[in-house]
C-alpha cells in the first residue's frame, strides 16, 4: 500500500526528562502529554541507597543533574524537566532553584522540577492549606512539609506509608484510603488542595475520583511536573476533570480555589506562593501508614502496604 501521500509525521516539540534511576512510571507521564509532544526520558546513574533523604541528596547533586541533561542535547527539546519529588526539595527552595539553573545551564533550555512545579501549582489554585500523602518514611515526609512552609503554606494533615522501596507498586485502593485520612479537618482547619507525592507512585486515575469526593483539588506529582513543563512550551497538559489542568473542573472543587484562579497558562518561572507559615513546634494532624494507629483526632491511619518490614512501616513523629 502506497502511504506517500501522507507526506510523514507530523512536527514533534519535545519534553527532556530527568528522572530518577528507580522510575517506573514512564507510561504515566505520557498521558499528560499531548500528541504533538514527545517525551525523551533519561535516568540517573543506579545508586544502592533506598528512598531516603540521603538518596535524595545523592541523585540531585548538580553534576548528575548537568550530565543527564548533557544526553538529551541531541534531541533539542525546547524544555527539560527533572520529574523527583524528594530529589528537589531535599535542598529547600533555594536548592530547588539552583537546580534549575544547573540544568537549564547544561541545556541552554528552560527548566523545571517536580517541587518547583508543585509551588507554582499552588499558586494557581491560591492555596495556602495543602494536604501532604506520601509513600516516604518521616524523616522526607517532614522534609517535604518544611519545603512548602518556606513557601508559606500550612500542611493541614499529612499521611505516609513508609516505604523505601518499589513504590510504584502502590495501588490506587491505597493512594484513596491515604487521601481520605490526610484531608481529614484538623486543628488547622481544612485544606484547600491535596498533594499526591513522588513520581513514583501512580495517580492518573484517582486525581477526578479524589477531586469529586473531597471538593478540593488533588494535584500530584507527575501531574504538577508536565503541567509545568508543558506550560512552558506554550501548551496544556492533558488532564480531564482535573482541576489543575482543565479550568470547568475547578468550579465544583470547593472554597478553597479562588474565582478564576488566573490564566491558564502564566508567565513561566519560578513562583513562590505567599500565606500562613506553621507556627514554631505547631504540627497538622498526623495519619501514619501503619497498622491501625490513629491520631489525635481519633482518625484510623491506612493499613500497612504488604511487604514492608515492620520497622519500615512503624516509623512514626519525633
Amino acid at each position: 500500500m502506497d502511504v506517500s501521500f501522507l507526506g510523514g509525521p507530523g512536527p514533534q516539540r519535545g519534553v527532556g526528562v530527568v528522572a530518577p534511576f528507580d522510575f517506573a512510571l514512564d507510561r504515566e507521564l505520557w498521558r499528560w502529554t499531548p500528541d504533538d509532544v514527545s517525551l525523551h526520558v533519561t535516568r540517573t546513574p543506579y545508586v544502592p541507597v533506598e528512598v531516603s533523604l540521603d538518596l535524595a541528596r545523592v541523585i540531585s547533586e548538580h553534576e548528575t543533574l548537568r550530565d543527564a541533561v548533557s544526553t538529551l542535547t541531541e534531541v533539542t527539546p525546547e524544555v527539560v524537566a527533572y520529574a523527583c519529588t524528594s530529589g528537589s526539595f531535599v535542598g529547600g527552595v533555594m536548592g530547588e532553584h539552583a537546580m534549575c539553573e544547573a540544568m537549564s545551564r547544561a541545556g541552554s533550555v528552560p527548566a523545571v522540577t517536580t517541587s518547583g512545579a508543585l509551588l507554582e501549582a499552588l499558586v494557581e489554585l491560591d492555596v495556602r492549606r495543602l494536604a501532604l500523602v506520601t509513600p516516604y518514611t518521616v524523616s522526607v515526609t517532614r522534609a517535604l512539609e518544611e519545603y512548602v512552609a518556606q513557601a508559606g503554606v500550612t500542611v493541614t494533615g499529612r499521611a505516609y506509608m513508609s516505604l523505601t522501596r518499589q513504590i510504584w507498586k502502590v495501588t490506587y485502593r491505597e493512594v484513596v484510603d491515604m487521601a481520605r485520612r490526610a484531608a481529614v479537618r484538623g486543628r488547622l482547619g481544612a485544606a484547600d488542595a491535596l498533594f499526591l507525592s513522588c513520581t513514583n507512585l501512580p495517580t492518573y486515575d484517582v486525581i477526578p475520583q479524589l477531586e469529586a469526593e473531597l471538593r478540593i483539588p488533588v494535584i500530584s506529582a507527575n501531574q504538577v511536573t508536565m503541567w509545568a513543563a508543558l506550560r512552558r512550551l506554550g501548551t496544556w497538559a492533558v488532564g480531564p476533570y482535573q482541576a489543575l489542568i482543565d479550568t470547568s473542573a475547578r468550579s465544583g472543587t470547593g472554597t478553597g480555589v479562588g474565582a478564576g484562579t488566573g490564566s491558564a497558562l502564566p508567565a513561566a518561572g519560578p513562583v513562590v506562593p505567599t500565606g500562613s507559615v506553621l507556627p514554631e513546634g505547631q504540627e497538622p494532624p498526623d495519619v501514619r501508614g501503619v497498622h491501625g494507629v490513629s491520631d489525635a483526632q481519633g482518625v484510623p491511619g491506612a493499613q500497612g502496604v504488604s511487604g514492608v518490614p515492620d520497622e519500615k512501616q512503624q516509623e512514626g513523629w519525633t
